[in-house]
Formats: C-alpha cells, sequence, structure tokens
C-alpha cells in the first residue's frame, strides 16, 4: 500500500516535471518560432534589398554603358572634328604658302617694273636733257621788252652788250627758235617767265654759257642769268643741293653740280662725288669736323620754300659740269 502510493507520487511528480519539461520545451519552441519568423522576415528584407541592389547595379551599369556608348560617340566625333580641323589648317597654310609664294613672286615683279619704271625715267629724263643740248635758259629778263621788240632781237643785243667777241668771231648767232616758258602769262606772277632760246651751232651755246659764268650778264640795266635748258626733274634734282652746295663753297670745298645732278666737293686732296643727299649725309656723320659745319638734316625743308637761282662769278666751267645751283 505505500508502495503504491509512493509509486503514484512518482508518477506524479515525473507528470509533473514532464509537463513543465514541455512547457518549457514549448516556450523554446515559441521562441525559436519567433526567431525564425524574425530570420526569415530579415532574410525577406535581405533577399528584398538585394534586388533593389541588384536593380540599382543594373541601372548604374546601363548607365554607365550608355555613357560609355555616348563618349565614345562624343569621341569619335571630337576626332573627326580635330580631323578636320588639321585638313583645313593644311589647306590654310598650303593656301598660305601659295599667297607668300606669290605674294614674293608679284614684289619681284613689282620690284623688276620699278626697276625698268627707274630706267625708263632716267632714259626718258637724259634724252630730255640731250633735245636740250643746244639750250639756254635765261632768267630775269622783264616782260616789257617783248612788247617793243622780238626776243630774237632782244637775245642778239644781249650778245652783244655782254659777249660782243663771240658777234665778231661768228657774225649774226643763229637762233632755231625762241620763246617763253611757260607761253601763257600768269598774272598772278610778279616775276618775268623764263626765256629758252634754242642755237643752231651748239659751240655757240657753250661760248655764250662759259662767257655768262665770268660776269653778271646785263640788259638795259636789268641783270639776267644765262644757265643750262635741262629737264624740270633734273632742275629740281640740282635745287635739291643749293643748301649744301652754298655751305661746301663757304668752307672752300669747291664744290660742282656735275651732269645731271651730281655733286662733287675737293676735300683732303681727293675729289668726292655724291648722287644723293643721303651719300652726302653718311659721308659727313663719318666725319665730326663736317657733321657739325652741315645741317643736312634742315636743308630738304629750308630749299623746298626757296626758288632761287644761284651762280658764282669769277668761274670758269665746261658743258658737262657746272657750279650753277639750281
Amino acid at each position: 500500500m505505500q508502495f503504491k502510493t509512493q509509486l503514484r507520487e512518482a508518477e506524479d511528480n515525473w507528470e509533473k516535471n514532464l509537463k513543465t519539461k514541455i512547457g518549457h520545451l514549448e516556450t523554446e519552441n515559441s521562441v525559436l518560432k519567433a526567431k525564425i519568423n524574425q530570420l526569415e522576415n530579415e532574410a525577406k528584407e535581405m533577399k528584398d534589398e538585394a534586388k533593389q541592389m541588384k536593380d540599382e547595379v543594373k541601372k548604374m551599369k546601363d548607365d554607365l554603358q550608355r555613357k560609355s556608348d555616348q563618349k565614345e560617340k562624343d569621341d569619335q566625333k571630337t576626332k573627326d572634328e580635330i580631323q578636320s580641323l588639321r585638313t583645313r589648317i593644311q589647306q590654310l597654310e598650303l593656301s598660305d604658302l601659295t599667297r607668300q609664294q606669290n605674294s614674293i613672286k608679284q614684289n619681284q615683279k613689282n620690284e623688276k617694273i620699278e626697276e625698268n619704271m627707274k630706267h625708263l625715267i632716267h632714259k626718258t629724263e637724259d634724252l630730255e636733257n640731250r633735245s636740250r643740248r643746244d639750250n639756254l635758259r635765261i632768267i630775269g629778263l622783264p616782260e616789257d621788252h617783248d612788247k617793243r621788240k622780238s626776243l630774237d632781237i632782244i637775245l642778239q643785243e644781249i650778245i652783244k652788250e655782254n659777249c660782243p667777241e663771240i658777234l665778231e668771231q661768228e657774225g649774226k648767232v643763229e637762233i632755231d627758235r625762241i620763246h617763253r616758258s611757260p607761253p601763257i602769262l600768269n598774272p598772278q606772277l610778279t616775276t618775268p617767265r623764263n626765256v629758252i632760246a634754242k642755237f643752231k651751232n651748239y659751240q655757240t651755246k657753250v661760248k655764250i654759257l662759259q662767257a655768262s659764268k665770268k660776269k653778271s650778264f646785263r640788259y638795259q640795266g636789268t641783270t639776267v642769268k644765262i644757265i643750262k635748258d635741262l629737264a624740270a626733274s633734273t632742275l629740281k634734282k640740282r635745287k635739291a643741293w643749293n643748301t649744301i652746295f652754298r655751305k661746301a663753297r663757304e668752307l672752300g670745298l669747291q664744290p660742282r653740280i656735275n651732269y645731271p645732278a651730281k655733286l662733287t666737293i675737293f676735300l683732303q686732296g681727293k675729289v668726292w662725288s655724291f648722287n644723293k643727299i643721303e651719300e652726302f649725309q653718311e659721308f659727313v656723320k663719318k666725319r665730326p669736323d663736317l657733321n657739325r659745319k652741315f645741317d643736312v638734316q634742315a636743308q630738304n625743308t629750308r630749299e623746298s620754300s626757296k626758288g632761287t637761282l644761284e651762280e658764282p662769278s669769277g668761274k670758269k666751267n665746261d658743258e658737262d659740269s657746272t657750279f650753277l645751283e639750281i
């Protein structure tokens, strides 16, 4: 009886412990289920996030691919533009080179033309001067004499009054033609027009010119100048030497104006010749003693406002070189 009671108590305790353990197991099972549910939820969330990330990665990949494709297109376009620019630059360089070559050729042609023009001008000037070889120019003869007698007779009287020996040797001087220059009188001018006379005998002209260099010619109380008749361009070139000529004469350099318009001076036992004023400027710059005495820079300005014709007296000269300042 006691054994049964103990057995029953033991069974009750075992059943009680079993229920307790089952309760614990059920509790743990609930906890595990909750954790499983949580893990499943987390796994689902992670799966969703993974899918979202995958989508984003795919989108990024697509964007990168699209940008890469666009970049390739842009790069190709840039390359094409660069190539086009290079081609254009080459064309421009070739065109510029062609223009430069054409410009050089044109400049050479222009230089040749200019050289030919200078030569032709020089030849024309020389021919004009030679065509005036038998001429003399009379300066300062009053216009009112023409009203009383012809210029031919007036010239004969000038020769008779100033160099009668020429008439004694040759009789009447033969004149081809004689006239005023310019032919039409300008009433605004206060000075008489020049007289140009062409002689039939060249030697007669030379004798009269040489005589006019020995003394001043006069006609009825008026001083007249007798000079060679040269082309206007030659006279202008000679006139440009006026200031230098006068200063050189003051310094005793024995200046001469040779045909057509070349200055010569005598210095340190030598004869120096100058075709242009620039040559004379360079010459005096190398000689400080002369450079101080010659104001070459300002002489052109002064001469531009002057029109005087000067002739040193007491000097004998030939036909191709003269002391005249024109």
